[in-house]
């Protein structure tokens, strides 16, 4: 049996995520995640992380930030076209 048999390889940069990828956790819960794994990752200073549980195995997946605007986007019936609206609201435009 090959050393490779043993541990999963990132086929990429051949590196091995069991060996010498180790963290402590603090009294306060926290970890560091290996700087290789965050580079591979995508993972950034502010990055929202969700953390669950799968068959014994703590899962971080990277939570993308969903705009506020967007969110909203689509939601309002005007009743009538946009630039009516918008009259109604601010008045009619001065003459340049």
């Amino acid at each position: 049996m090959h050393s490779f048999d043993l541990y999963p390889l990132d086929i990429v940069g051949k590196n091995s995520y069991i060996v010498g990828m180790n963290t402590i956790v603090s009294e306060k819960g926290q970890v560091t995640i290996p700087k290789p794994l965050r580079e591979r990752l995508g993972i950034r200073p502010g990055q929202i992380l969700d953390f669950s549980e799968e068959q014994g195995r703590l899962v971080a997946t990277k939570v993308t930030p969903q705009d506020p605007v967007e969110s909203l986007y689509g939601i309002l019936t005007l009743g009538c076209p946009t630039n009516d609206a918008i009259t109604s609201l601010r008045g009619k435009a001065d003459a340049v």
